[in-house]
C-alpha cells in the first residue's frame, strides 16, 4: 500500500491503557477484575458509556446509568468513581513515533471521549491534560466522539477522518488499543495495528510505513 496518512487513537496508545487503572479501582473496591470492561461491553452501542461518548447524556446521568448497569451484573459501582480513572501516563516513544510519521505523512487522531472530563480525560493531577498538551498540537486533524456525535467502532467516524485528510482508507494506517475499533478500520481497507505494547506497536508501524523508529 502507498501510505499517505497514519491515524491514531489516543488513550491506550499515547498513554497507558485506562483499563489498567480500571483494574486498580476494581482491586481497591474488592470487585471482580474486568468488571468495568464487562459493563462497557454490554449493549455497547446504547449503554451509559456509549451515550456519554456521543454527548447524549451528562456526567450526572452517566453516574446513574453506569450504577444501574453494574448493579445488573451483580456489583454496584457508580460511574462517578470510574471517570477519574480514565487518565494514563504518557508514552514518550509513541510521541516520537508520531513526530517521525508527521514528517512523511498526514497524521490524524480519532478519540472516543467525554465532554465533562475533556478529551480523553482530565483529573487525577491533570496528567491526561498534560499529555494532551504535548501530543494534540502535532495532529493535522482531530475527531472527538463527544463533538462529532459518533464514536468508534462506527465506520462513519473513520470515513470522516479520511474525508478531512483527503485520503482514501486504503492509503491509511490505523492504530488503536482495542480490537473492536481496529476491525472497522481494517474493513474499510486500512492497515490496522492493535496496540498491545510499545515495542510491538513500533515494530508493526515500521513494517506498515517503511519508517524506522529507534
Amino acid at each position: 500500500m502507498a501510505v499517505e496518512a497514519v491515524i491514531w487513537d489516543f488513550g491506550g496508545v499515547f498513554t497507558s491503557s485506562p483499563f489498567e487503572a480500571f483494574n486498580r479501582l476494581e482491586a481497591e473496591k474488592g470487585l471482580p477484575k474486568d468488571l468495568i470492561r464487562r459493563v462497557n461491553a454490554t449493549n455497547p452501542d446504547t449503554n451509559a458509556w456509549a451515550l456519554f461518548e456521543r454527548n447524549e447524556i451528562d456526567a450526572a446521568r452517566f453516574d446513574t446509568l453506569f450504577l444501574e448497569e453494574s448493579t445488573a451484573l451483580g456489583h454496584p459501582l457508580r460511574g462517578a468513581e470510574v471517570l477519574p480513572r480514565l487518565n494514563g501516563t504518557l508514552r514518550p516513544r509513541m510521541v516520537e513515533a508520531l513526530r517521525t510519521c508527521k514528517q512523511q505523512f498526514k497524521v490524524g487522531c480519532i478519540t472516543n471521549n467525554v465532554v465533562s472530563t475533556h478529551s480523553p480525560g482530565q483529573s487525577e493531577g491533570q496528567k491526561s491534560a498534560g499529555a494532551m498538551a504535548q501530543v494534540m498540537p502535532l495532529f493535522d486533524a482531530i475527531i472527538e466522539s463527544s463533538k462529532a456525535g459518533v464514536r468508534k467502532p462506527d465506520p462513519k467516524i473513520y470515513l470522516m477522518m479520511c474525508e478531512t485528510l483527503s485520503v482514501a482508507p486504503a492509503n491509511c494506517v490505523y492504530l488503536d488499543d482495542l480490537g473492536i475499533n481496529c476491525k472497522p478500520a481494517a474493513g474499510l481497507g486500512m492497515a490496522a495495528i492493535k496496540v498491545v505494547d510499545v515495542d510491538q506497536t513500533l515494530a508493526d508501524l515500521a513494517r506498515a510505513t517503511g519508517l524506522s523508529f529507534a
